[in-house]
């Protein structure tokens, strides 16, 4: 008996030390991206859409916004594409919400364009790809921290080397933030995994 329940625990013994050092290759990923400096005078910013409630921003999204409007304030000749789609409970697009808020802070108007079809980061990015100027190859997509890595790894499937420009995330989101980042990095890498292979 005693054979047998060492033999079933080394397994689990196994996982779960798998598990952890998977999480914390995860973990130091998302840290890394998440505190990497973005280089001056890109070309654009691609601001990655987030909750919205009604028409004012979730506190998330507004600290994307803020960290936008201060890279365009400092990077004059930059412009910015908001993007982001109207889901449930928000009266206008996120995308529309990312604007007022930049021209609020003083950004023109006329160095912002909107994307407003998306409906998660993938659309975000491959949206949004359609409005970066044909002269412009330089940009940073603006999101949350604990989110650069992941949304780095969507532009480059999408054939954009994009940097980060990582905004701080609310302190009483981040337990919640990061896990559920781990999953969806999980997903991407298993849908990664399988398009390889069917493509491959």
């Amino acid at each position: 008996m005693k054979l047998k329940q060492l033999r079933l625990r080394k397994p689990v013994i196994l996982f779960i030390i798998l598990g952890a050092i998977y999480i914390s290759f995860l973990q130091y990923k998302m840290v890394h991206h998440g505190n990497i400096k973005p280089e001056p005078n890109a070309d654009f910013l691609i601001v990655l859409g987030a909750r919205v409630k009604g028409t004012v921003p979730s506190l998330a999204l507004k600290y994307r916004i803020d960290y936008a409007a201060e890279y365009l304030k400092a990077n004059k000749r930059t412009i910015a594409i908001a993007s982001g789609g109207k889901g449930p409970g928000e009266e206008i697009s996120e995308a529309e919400s990312i604007k007022r808020e930049l021209v609020a802070q003083g950004i023109e108007e006329t160095r912002i364009l909107l994307e407003d079809q998306s409906t998660d980061t993938y659309e975000n990015i491959r949206f949004s790809r359609n409005l970066i100027p044909g002269e412009e190859t330089t940009g940073l997509l603006v999101t949350n921290d604990f989110h650069v890595f992941r949304a780095k790894l969507i532009a480059k499937d999408e054939d954009l080397e994009l940097g980060g420009l990582p905004a701080k995330t609310p302190i009483q989101a981040v337990l919640k933030s990061y896990t559920r980042e781990y999953l969806a990095l999980t997903k991407y890498f298993i849908i990664y995994a399988f398009n390889q292979e069917v493509n491959g």
